[in-house]
């Protein structure tokens, strides 16, 4: 048994694999040829603005009171240079935004296996190009291009990390810091010769990051005054900058200047997906090779933008976020970056025709080299029988293309894939021919994986053939009419579950349906007031997932009320344990009060953090320390109780809810609280049903103790109530996943979670706080699932078959569903649809150990032993 389960995981694990490899598998291809324009570009040097976090519409409206927010950008988009906006593609995040804008290419979907924060492939950037560059910013942004640096030619400036703090009361600052050292560097210039001469030099790039914008919109929201005023800063540092340069530079007109952002942002402050808040920045560039302001009537543009900003009557030229890359590279004369797929903009180009059709030439030379590339690999890889070129795009069409291209340049027309011993052997055969197929056409060792783990797969089923004809048998025992509503059922609820993860809603209707169950069995007239219970608590948790996702509207008072509710329950459920029992010895009661205390101290922390952040006073440490001493000690307090069922499983959700108070923002607090509630009923459910198998004389819970030797591997007859009690378990984790929101994407959690806490920008620490908040429903549905496998003695073998005839099911569904393009929030929410049901017997068994150690184990810190009179 256990060799099988092993190799059960090891066939899901695979599988799981597999859709990196198939669908993330990175676009980039290298070995091109550099390609540049061969005309004396028209500027010595670029400087490259990036605001981070800026929606085109809040710089280039005007205020209240008919101003502009940032005068200087306005006088330049009228008297100076081009303007327009920049395109950005999903997912709007500040990685890819930044690759987009730097290396000409959008989102390399093998990014996912980093977790999206560097690309796992190497490749070809703007900085790369130039002579010497000086970058300053934040540390993550400038790392990631340091690092691809092939020459000693990029120097960085970055703060510390630690000042991405989103609690800081002056924000601003991650944005004075960049401008002050800028200008420190050219003052520093006038007494070093070695910085002078570089500084003078042609073909380099000053690039500054910008942080202080998003972080802002991060904390305070994007029509927060803090936010605003931040783009007023910037654009006053965007003024001087300029002053610094015309001043080292002598005015010489040779300067290039672009000023845009990475991605925009929702008014939530949230970004990642393609709302237009997220996708459209602003692109302003002036100076050397800039066309100047055009005035125009009228405009033809699918939006209302430049009534609403009064910008009418200048010319708007928007560009895709990654023409940006060849524009930079056309101005400054160096090589177009060797992954970029961008189109240059020639429209913003202040140049003669010739270097517009020269720069033309270059960019789709640069493009097919890609082209060519990616081409010879696929051959090389496949058999010549096999390999099919691109139709629209031969060699010989390629060559006239070119040529043709060429010779308009000349002519200056500048606008044109039975168990025996023969069994055995025929499977070993079968596995040497798809080897060798394999071999003969070169192909990776991830094919091998994928063509030939289904040949043992499908042996062990032919071995075990008379296994699957008993359990058929069993089916067909039952009356055709029973044996097809059953059969409906269950495609059903699987269905259900498959729609749940896009439309929370069907979690309401499959809470509804369950409400219901007392009513079609003995239930209702055998156990009255449980299934009262049971209909209420379904009912009411099936409110949630019709409720907006946790994060939109955070509301303090909630968690407060959620905690004040537990303590209320706690004060009941205390009051039963001490009549019910004898002697109620001291040590229990210490333990129950402590974690009442516990829960008391979790909603005097989240209201004094609120308070605190809201006068931006920061977080303040005797609130973190208590934070983080009541985390480590949510899974201890427990240990400490009685392994008694009922006693043992309420001090965990005491001990649980503790830790989910403070990491709530808003009404999810009372979603656990419900859920467990919830899980209580269905256990004393179970019990009720023991009545209807036979079971005349059914234990009492309160005298029931959770057993450290629980046989996980025990073989006992297959029954229709184990699939419905699995089934349970399977939509009781579902609705633990998107009962308060869709938790398969990043873009779904709000910082704002674990500001009890740490305020400073920390991805570990807060993703490991987030993944735990979502794991403490599972845990509470687990240890409810181990007291209904205790008291109903459900067979684990039956539980885990039809787990995984329910996940792979699912997965069925969700592999042919995974999108390797659009948003990250699209790109993310189908990888983690399939990792969740591809995941779901792993994440069983390990939910079902860690439930086991919080049920069984006992602590003993007292020294000895105690007996419990019930």
């Amino acid at each position: 048994m256990l060799l099988y389960i092993i190799f059960g995981l090891l066939i899901h694990f695979v599988f799981f694999a597999s859709i990196f490899d198939i669908y993330f598998t990175s676009p980039l291809v290298h070995g091109m040829t550099p390609q540049f324009t061969p005309l004396p570009p028209p500027a010595k040097r670029l400087v490259l603005f990036v605001a981070d976090g800026l929606r085109a519409d809040k710089l280039y409206e005007l205020d209240e009171n008919g101003n502009s927010r940032a005068p200087f950008i306005r006088d330049i988009i009228m008297h100076e240079g081009s303007w327009g906006i920049s395109h950005t593609r999903v997912p709007t995040e500040s990685r890819p935004g930044h690759v987009a804008l730097i290396a000409g290419f959008y989102e390399d979907v093998s990014a996912v296996a980093k977790g999206w924060k560097e690309n796992p492939v190497e490749f070809d950037f703007l900085l790369n190009q130039t002579k010497y560059s000086w970058n300053w910013g934040s540390p993550d942004i400038l790392a990631m291009f340091a690092k691809g640096a092939r020459r000693n030619n990029i120097f960085t400036y970055s703060y510390d990390a630690s000042s991405e703090d989103f609690g800081a009361q002056d924000i601003t600052k991650l944005d004075t810091w960049v401008f002050d050292n800028v200008k420190e560097l050219f003052r520093g210039a006038r007494n070093n010769q070695s910085l002078f001469s570089k500084l003078n030099e042609d073909k380099i790039v000053f690039f500054l990051h910008l942080l202080g914008i998003d972080t802002n919109g991060h904390a305070h929201r994007p029509s927060s005054r803090e936010y605003l005023d931040n783009i007023k800063i910037v654009d006053i540092g965007l003024k001087e900058i300029e002053s610094t340069l015309k001043d080292f530079y002598g005015n010489d007109g040779k300067t290039a200047y672009i000023f845009t952002s990475d991605h925009g942002m929702r008014d939530w402050g949230s970004h990642g997906a393609g709302h237009p808040s997220e996708t459209n920045t602003p692109f302003v560039a002036w100076g050397a090779g800039i066309k100047y302001p055009q005035k125009v009537s009228a405009q033809k543009f699918d939006d209302t933008y430049l009534e609403e900003w009064k910008l009418e009557n200048w010319k708007r030229h928007d560009v895709n976020q990654a023409d940006i890359t060849p524009l930079m590279a056309s101005l400054i004369g160096i090589p177009f970056p060797l992954n970029s797929v961008g189109i240059l903009p020639v429209d913003i180009l202040n140049t003669t025709d010739l270097f517009k059709a020269e720069s033309m030439f270059t960019n789709a030379v640069q493009i097919l080299e890609q082209f060519k590339v990616k081409m010879t690999q696929k051959k090389e890889a496949t058999l010549s029988f096999l390999f099919t070129p691109f139709k629209p795009l031969p060699d010989s069409k390629q060559i006239n293309i070119l040529r043709q291209a060429r010779s308009y340049i000349k002519q200056k027309k500048y606008d044109e894939s039975k168990p025996s011993y023969l069994l055995l052997c025929s499977f070993v055969a079968l596995g040497l021919l798809v080897a060798l197929f394999l071999l003969l056409q070169a192909c990776p060792w991830s094919y091998y994986v994928y063509c030939l783990l289904p040949l043992p797969i499908w042996y062990a089923i032919v071995r075990e053939f008379p296994v699957i004809q008993d359990f058929v048998t069993l089916l067909l025992t039952n009356p055709p009419k029973h044996f097809v509503g059953y059969l409906l059922l269950f495609i059903l609820g699987i269905e259900v579950l498959v729609l749940s993860f896009f439309y929370r809603y069907m979690l309401t209707a499959g809470l509804i349906a369950f409400s219901g169950w007392p009513f079609i069995t003995p239930l209702w007239t055998q156990a009255k007031s449980t299934s009262l219970s049971w209909i209420f608590f379904c009912l009411l948790l099936a409110v949630f997932p019709l409720m907006p996702v946790v994060g939109r509207k955070p509301d303090i008072f909630l968690v407060m009320g959620a905690g004040l509710l537990l303590l209320l329950l706690s004060v009941l459920v205390l009051t039963s344990v001490i009549r019910r029992k004898n002697g109620f010895l001291n040590e229990e009661l210490v333990l129950y009060l402590l974690q009442m205390l516990s829960v008391v101290l979790s909603i005097c922390v989240v209201y004094g953090t609120h308070n605190s952040l809201l006068k931006k006073q920061g977080l303040p440490l005797i609130n973190q320390i208590a934070s983080w001493i009541i985390l480590a000690s949510s899974l201890v307090i427990p240990l400490l109780s009685p392994p008694i069922l009922f006693d043992r499983l309420f001090s965990i959700l005491l001990s649980l809810m503790s830790t989910y108070l403070l990491l709530s923002t808003g009404y999810e607090a009372l979603f656990p609280l419900v859920l467990s509630c919830l899980m209580f009923v269905w256990i004393y459910m179970e019990q009720e049903t023991l009545q209807q198998s036979g079971v005349s004389c059914k234990q009492k819970l309160s005298t029931i103790q959770f057993a450290c030797n629980t046989d996980l591997t025990q073989f006992q007859d297959f029954s229709l109530d184990d699939i419905r009690r699995a089934f349970f378990l399977v939509f009781f984790l579902v609705t633990a996943f998107f009962g308060t929101g869709n938790i398969a994407s990043v873009n779904s959690f709000d910082l704002a979670s674990v500001y009890c806490f740490l305020t400073v920008f920390s991805p570990y620490m807060m993703g490991a706080l987030m993944m735990w908040k979502i794991l403490i429903p599972f845990v509470f549905v687990m240890c409810a699932f181990e007291a209904v496998q205790l008291t109903t003695q459900l067979s684990s073998k039956s539980l885990f078959l039809m787990v995984i005839i329910v996940s792979d099911i699912m997965a069925l569904h969700f592999f042919f569903l995974i999108k390797d393009y659009g948003s990250w929030l699209d790109i993310g929410t189908s990888i983690s649809h399939y990792v969740i049901v591809m995941s779901m017997t792993i994440f069983v068994v390990f939910l079902n150990g860690l439930a086991q150690i919080l049920t069984t184990k006992k602590l003993k810190l007292w020294g000895r032993s105690k007996s419990h009179l019930i």
